[in-house]
C-alpha cells in the first residue's frame, strides 16, 4: 500500500495550519491511504517526519508557507499547494500525490521532483518572507504585552529609573522588540540559503534597526543576505580538503561583510528616508484619511480569509509596532475578528439560509472570530465564495475604517479579545468594541441579503 507524507506551515500558525493537516488527514482516512502529516505552527514542529518515514513513503505533499527543510524530501516526488488548496481539496491532493511516477534512480540525488502541474504553489520570495515573519510574531507579541503590562504602573512610571514598570519597558522594548527587525531579516535569509544565510540576515537585521530603516530595511537587509550567502555557496569552488571552511568561515565572513557595508553605506540612508516618510505621513493622518486607510487594510484582511493579501495588512501593521504607529494593529485585529463572528451571527438570526452543519460551524467560528483566527470563515466563503466573501470584504472595510477613524490603537498583534483585559493594550477600546460590533452587524446583514434560502427538508434537520 502506498504510504504518504506532508507538512503544512503557515507564519502565525494557530489556526491554518492545523485545518490543512485535518483536511489532510480525513482525505487520506476516507481513502484508506496512510498518511503522516508534520505541523509547523506557533509551537514550532510537531509529529515530526522521520528519515524512515520519508524513505517509506510514496510522495510528499508539501503544504506550507514557511521553511519545511525540503532538502529531506531530495528524490521523492513532491506536490507543492498552498494551504488554502490543501483545505478546501485535501482529496484532489491525495490523488495528485497517488499518481506521480516515482522518481528514476539517476535522479534521486538531484532536486526532488517539480510540482505537479496545476498545483498552485506559494515558493519564492514570499515563501522567504513569510519564514521571516513567523518568526518574528513570537517577539512582537511578548514584547508588545509586556509594554503594555508596564503602562498598568501608569503612563510615565517607566521613566522612573530602577522601577518595576521602567524594567518591564526593557524587557519589552529595548530587548524584544530591539530583536524583532533583526530576527525578521535573520530567518528570511535562513529560509533562502539555510545556515549559511543567518548570520549575515541577523547584521543585516541589527543595522536595519540601528540606522532607522526598521522593518523595510530588515526586508531588504534578509533578502540581500540570502541570495547573497546561496551564491556564495554555489559559485564558490574549492578543493575538498577546504570545503569545510566554506560553511564556518567563509560564507559568514564574506556575507556579512558585504551585506554591513551595502546597509551602511547603501541601502540603510534611503530606506530610512522611507521609513520616516512613512511614519510620519501615518503619525499625520487626519480622521478622514485614518478611516480610508483603516477601509483598505480592513478590506485587505477579509479579501482572501487568511491568505497573501491577508498577510500582506497584517505584517504591515505588525512591522509599524516597531516605529510605535499603533492604529493599523487595531484596524487589522478588528477587520480580522469581523468575518467568523458575522458568520455565526449570520447563521443565528438566519438560520433558513444554512444547513445543519453550516450552523453548527457557526458556533466554530464564533469562538475563533473571538481569538482573531480569521481563518473560521473559510468552510463559508469556501462553500458560497461570490455571495459570502464580498459580504466578509464590506464587513472588516467598515470594522477597520470605523476602528481607525475613531483613534482606536492596539500593542499587541495578537489575541483578540483576551487582550482587552491588559490595561493600555488597546486605546480607545469603546471604539475597537465598536467597530467589531458594527462590522459584524454588516457582515450578517449581508450574508443574509445575499445567501439563498436552503430547501426546506435540510434545513429542518437537526
Amino acid at each position: 500500500m502506498k504510504k504518504l507524507v506532508a507538512v503544512t506551515g503557515c507564519p502565525t500558525g494557530i489556526a491554518h495550519t492545523f485545518m490543512a493537516a485535518e483536511s489532510l488527514k480525513q482525505a487520506a482516512e476516507e481513502k484508506g491511504i496512510p498518511i503522516k502529516v508534520e505541523t509547523r505552527g506557533a509551537t514550532g514542529v510537531e509529529n515530526r517526519l522521520t528519515e524512515e518515514e520519508i524513505r517509506e513513503a510514496h510522495a510528499v505533499i508539501l503544504s506550507s508557507d514557511v521553511d519545511a527543510e525540503e532538502t529531506r524530501f531530495q528524490g521523492k516526488p513532491v506536490v507543492r499547494a498552498a494551504l488554502s488548496e490543501a483545505i478546501k481539496q485535501g482529496g484532489g491532493l491525495i490523488e495528485q500525490a497517488l499518481a506521480q511516477e516515482p522518481v528514476p534512480a539517476d535522479e534521486k540525488r538531484g532536486q526532488a521532483a517539480p510540482t505537479a502541474e496545476g498545483t498552485e504553489k506559494r515558493t519564492g520570495p514570499y515563501k522567504h518572507l513569510m519564514n521571516g515573519v513567523s518568526f518574528m510574531i513570537p517577539l512582537v507579541v511578548a514584547g508588545g504585552l509586556i509594554i503594555a503590562l508596564s503602562f498598568t504602573f501608569g503612563i510615565n512610571a517607566a521613566e522612573q529609573e530602577g522601577s518595576l514598570a521602567a524594567n518591564l519597558m526593557q524587557i519589552g522594548a529595548e530587548s524584544a522588540f530591539a530583536l524583532m527587525v533583526p530576527v525578521l531579516a535573520g530567518f528570511i535569509a535562513y529560509s533562502i540559503a539555510d545556515k549559511a544565510g543567518l548570520a549575515p540576515g541577523l547584521v543585516g537585521g541589527m543595522l536595519a534597526s540601528n540606522t532607522g530603516a526598521g522593518f523595510l530595511g530588515g526586508i531588504v537587509a534578509g533578502f540581500l543576505a540570502g541570495y547573497l550567502a546561496q551564491w556564495i555557496k554555489e559559485w564558490i569552488r574549492l578543493p575538498q580538503t577546504l570545503e569545510g571552511l566554506k560553511p564556518v568561515l567563509i560564507i559568514p565572513f564574506l556575507a556579512t561583510l558585504v551585506v554591513g557595508l551595502l546597509m551602511i553605506y547603501v541601502i540603510g540612508e534611503p530606506v530610512k528616508a522611507l521609513m520616516d516618510g512613512l511614519t510620519a505621513w501615518l503619525q499625520s493622518l487626519g480622521t478622514t484619511n485614518a478611516a480610508l486607510m483603516g477601509i483598505l487594510l480592513g478590506g485587505m484582511m477579509a479579501f482572501d480569509v487568511g491568505g497573501p493579501v491577508n498577510k500582506a495588512a497584517y505584517t504591515f501593521s505588525v512591522g509599524l509596532l516597531g516605529s510605535e504607529i499603533y492604529g493599523p494593529m487595531a484596524a487589522v485585529m478588528a477587520a480580522g475578528m469581523t468575518p467568523p463572528l458575522g458568520l455565526w451571527l449570520a447563521t443565528l438570526v438566519t438560520r433558513k439560509k444554512f444547513t445543519p452543519e453550516e450552523r453548527e460551524a457557526g458556533k466554530a467560528a464564533g469562538v475563533l472570530g473571538l481569538s482573531f483566527v480569521t481563518e473560521g470563515a473559510i468552510p463559508f466563503a469556501a462553500g458560497d465564495p461570490f455571495r459570502v466573501i464580498p459580504s466578509l470584504v464590506v464587513g472588516s472595510a467598515v470594522a477597520g475604517g470605523l476602528a481607525m477613524g475613531l483613534g482606536s490603537t492596539l500593542r499587541a498583534p495578537h489575541g483578540g479579545i483576551f487582550v482587552l483585559p491588559i490595561p493600555h493594550a488597546v486605546g480607545n477600546i469603546g471604539a475597537f468594541l465598536l467597530a467589531i460590533a458594527v462590522g459584524m452587524v454588516v457582515t450578517a446583514v449581508l450574508v443574509s441579503l445575499l445567501k439563498k434560502n436552503i430547501p426546506a427538508q435540510e434545513a429542518e434537520q437537526s
